[in-house]
């Protein structure tokens, strides 16, 4: 078990590079993973359910010390990236189908792995958390409803069906996350330290299902989604930090809102595309995956050391004083 917990930890800290590596394969090799596409929805909830085997009711306790920090974040999440999106489709002239994949993936909650960055970034991780435990389960109304608003000028959306795949993909395996992990107490700990292991393998899946059955079309105009991508990303921890430098949040929690803001679950974005648009519209959800998590650990990596910075300039006017 502990080697186990081991290979786990291990795959958790070099997820992106895993996510990289089966998606350039799944691209050159298509027909190896193309039967895959089943199982895209099955393994998002199984990620949700490790989700929620993970979150305890004193994760949500900074909505109740710091409330207003954790709805500044919500609100910034469920703002910028769908309002980021819906310019870049504009700006770029997306055909039907891909911008609707932009603007599924901008309407969803934070990513899962936002989290690791904000610890990685010597961030705010009590707020980081909270911020993403509420998207998330805010996620069933506000992500079709945005999806709606935004999408439906390129391509019909059904506001109930969308609502009742994120109710059952997300929110119920999170729910039966949370009573498992409060019923069997310290019995599920094993579990969930094999839960980032879980995790990568589940999404590097959709991952490929996603670029296997779409690879033609991202051949035809991969360029240009990832372009897309990248800006919709940038632009999204760009405005998350400024957003906390508005409101004169600390460094600390500037890194959160920063992080959770750009990073998406792009997963549940790729899982929708598939089962209620077409594999091209899976396509940005399946790119920000890839993106998200190398620039999301080059992010961290900086702000840990304008971490370090300002803490030796504190030092120095303290020490003048």
């Amino acid at each position: 078990m502990r080697a186990l917990a081991a290979l786990s930890r291990f795959v958790g800290n070099t997820f992106a590079y895993w996510v990289l590596i089966f998606a350039v394969v799944a691209f050159l090799q298509p027909t190896w993973f193309i039967g895959l596409k089943g199982a895209i929805v099955p393994l998002l909830g199984l990620v949700m359910f490790g989700m929620g085997l993970t979150l305890k009711l004193e994760d949500f306790a900074e909505v109740a010390r710091h409330p207003w920090r954790v709805a500044l974040g919500v609100v910034a999440h469920f703002v910028i990236m769908p309002g980021v999106a819906w310019l870049l489709c504009q700006a770029f002239h997306l055909p039907p189908e891909i911008a609707v994949g932009v603007i599924l993936v901008g309407c969803c909650p934070s990513g899962t792995s936002s989290n690791v960055m904000t610890w990685l970034a010597r961030g705010d991780l009590a707020l980081s958390v909270a911020i993403a435990a509420v998207t998330t389960l805010l996620a069933p109304l506000l992500t079709p409803a945005l999806i709606w608003l935004l999408a439906s000028a390129w391509l019909p959306v059904s506001f109930m069906e969308l609502f009742w795949s994120i109710l059952q993909v997300v929110l119920l395996p999170i729910v039966l996350g949370v009573v498992a992990q409060r019923l069997l107490g310290s019995r599920v700990r094993h579990a969930v330290e094999v839960l980032p292991l879980i995790s990568v393998v589940s999404i590097v899946i959709i991952v490929t299902a996603v670029v296997a059955a779409s690879q033609a079309k991202i051949a035809e105009s991969g360029l240009l989604i990832m372009a897309v991508v990248m800006l919709h990303n940038s632009f999204g921890y760009l405005l998350g930090y400024f957003t906390g430098r508005l409101f004169k949040l600390p460094l600390a929690q500037r890194k959160s809102l920063a992080l959770e803001v750009g990073m998406q679950n792009s997963g549940l974005g790729a899982a929708l595309a598939s089962a209620h648009f077409s594999p091209l519209a899976a396509v940005p959800s399946a790119l920000f995956s890839v993106w998200h998590n190398i620039s999301g650990a080059l992010l961290s990596t900086y702000f840990r050391r304008m971490s370090e910075k300002q803490d030796r300039e504190t030092a120095v006017q303290q020490a003048a004083e």
